[in-house]
């Protein structure tokens, strides 16, 4: 599957995609790889987003998922 958007991982790890104009935080191990149609998931800071139409879209900000040490 190819996406739509431009996404990559910095040095630390921590995936990025541009969303529209916008530069986003996807996740860092929470981002499943290989991206496939209909996965979803949840960023450390609450952002729930979803492959659609072979495109990342934000579907909704919700509470921050527990950290266990």
């Amino acid at each position: 599957m190819e996406l739509k958007n431009k996404i990559w991982m910095n040095g630390n790890l921590q995936w990025y995609a541009f969303l529209g104009n916008d530069e986003v935080y996807l996740g860092s191990r929470e981002v499943p790889y290989p991206l496939s149609e209909g996965d979803k998931w949840t960023n450390e800071y609450g952002d729930v987003f979803e492959v659609v139409d072979s495109e990342i879209v934000r579907r909704e900000r919700v509470e921050p998922p527990q950290r266990y040490w």
